[in-house]
């Protein structure tokens, strides 16, 4: 009998990945050191402690490609965004005032640069990292429909995964046109075998699709005679994947495909940057939050706050707080969307709904636990049962808290939605983020609202 487990999926940590994961966070800390020797200051006392909290909170992002605009997207603004998120929080509990400011400011200001030259150092260095875990690998893929081609694609355009593709098998009459080369199709299944022997191998990707299951089945017991690595990959492009992952009960494998971003430890980590940025975003603003409650009771009569019901997590009802806008508050099983020049919209909520002021009482939302800083935007209870029998998948945007902000919003989905392609796109947009939630990207995603509000029209 064939053990499955030795077959499925096993994905140890790699050198490359560790290098990925720890580059940002020890540039970081050794230019503070740097600075420190620079400076003349003695690396000891609060210096360490600094090194610590930035080391923890500095997050590997993706690795920018060779351009100035990747260069600002991908390393310098989450990392300014970061370092004054740090500096705010020395400030106020007076830790800032152990520090020379000139030595804060250099090195929040230098620390990008030695990130970058990092990075295209790393990139250069991909072979000999590639050698430490022996060195690039050839493969082959067994089926050449759509989701072998898929795979082959993401390790042509991914060098660092080090895996060179040397074509695939397949018994069935093959639409050729699927294959970029044709003349990667190597032979039919009974071959691969002796083609692993002679032609050194390393991995098998089995992309068969589900009814083939005898098939596949008996190439394992035929590849048992060869010392390659095999992994048997689902047809499940066909779904919405997000954060995919491989989990074993009790030795029976399993996969997840659309599973929560934020479980946790993961979890853990967003609900913490959600209380640091939200309870500072609060103790700066508080005085503006007086300002706007009076100004909204003075322009029309009703509350300065208005509730609405709308979907959280998982789909579970939560109360949502803004600053009324309008001369209505509706919250039933019908509500209309706001358009521009919307009669009941008041002169003063006109101006805090294009500002996006009317917002900001949803900072108290992220501290009870309801909403986070950056997620889906939450629709009312009525919109969501309108579209989630409109759009497929529309659900899934409730795996996760929803936000004040999000990467929909930040790509000129803000405001009305007012056709259903727009609403399609939204959707698709929040479940791109799952699909690629990382700290990094919700500090990215931070940093480009604060753009789009000073900017955007759309919202009314």
């Amino acid at each position: 009998m064939i053990n499955h487990n030795q077959w499925l999926f096993r994905q140890p940590l790699s050198v490359i990945s560790l290098t990925k994961n720890l580059l940002d966070p020890l540039v970081a800390v050794l230019v503070l050191i740097g600075c420190t020797l620079y400076f003349d200051e003695p690396f000891r006392g609060p210096y360490p402690i600094l090194a610590l909290i930035v080391f923890t909170l500095t997050f590997p992002g993706k690795w920018p490609e060779v351009s100035l605009r990747a260069f600002w997207n991908e390393v310098a603004m989450p990392w300014f965004f970061l370092s004054g998120l740090i500096l705010l929080f020395g400030y106020f509990t007076g830790y800032l005032d152990f520090f020379p400011p000139h030595l804060v400011m250099a090195w929040m200001l230098i620390t990008p640069v030695p990130m970058w030259l990092a990075h295209r150092a790393v990139r250069k260095l991909l072979p000999r990292l590639l050698l430490l875990e022996g060195g690039r690998r050839r493969a082959v893929i067994v089926g050449a429909g759509h989701l072998g081609t898929e795979l082959c694609g993401r390790f042509v355009n991914d060098s660092a995964l080090g895996v060179d593709v040397a074509g695939f098998f397949d018994d069935r009459a093959l639409d050729r046109t699927e294959l970029t080369d044709p003349q990667k199709l190597l032979g039919r299944m009974t071959e691969i075998p002796e083609y692993v022997n002679q032609n050194s191998i390393d991995l098998v990707y089995i992309t068969l699709p589900m009814a083939s299951q005898p098939r596949t089945l008996a190439l394992l017991d035929a590849l048992r005679d060869t010392t390659v690595s095999v992994y048997i990959v689902p047809d499940i492009f066909v779904s919405d994947l997000i954060q995919a992952r491989v989990d074993h009960i009790h030795g029976m494998p399993v996969v997840a495909l659309t599973e929560s971003p934020t479980l946790g430890v993961s979890g853990i980590g967003k609900r913490i940057s959600d209380l640091v940025i939200a309870s500072l975003i609060l103790l700066l603003i508080w005085p503006l939050l007086l300002v706007l409650a009076a100004g909204v009771k003075l322009s029309s009569p009703g509350p300065a706050i208005f509730k609405q019901r709308r979907y959280g997590l998982d789909g579970n009802e939560i109360l949502v707080y803004k600053f009324r806008s309008m001369s209505v508050c509706e919250d039933g099983a019908t509500v209309k969307q706001a358009v521009r020049c919307d009669p009941r919209i008041t002169r003063f909520g006109a101006f805090i709904r294009r500002t996006s002021l009317d917002e900001l009482p949803q900072f108290i939302n992220v501290l009870q636990g309801h909403m986070s800083v950056v997620g889906p935007r939450p629709h009312t209870v009525a919109h969501n049962e309108q579209y989630r029998k409109l759009i497929k998948g529309y659900m899934l945007r409730h795996k996760v808290k929803p936000g004040i902000t999000g990467l929909a919003q930040v790509n000129g989905l803000r405001g009305e939605t007012e056709t259903l392609d727009k609403m399609r796109a939204r959707v698709q947009y929040d479940i791109d983020y799952m699909r690629n939630w990382s700290l990094a990207f919700d500090l990215i995603i931070i940093a480009k609202t604060l753009v789009v509000v000073w900017r955007d029209q759309n919202a009314y």
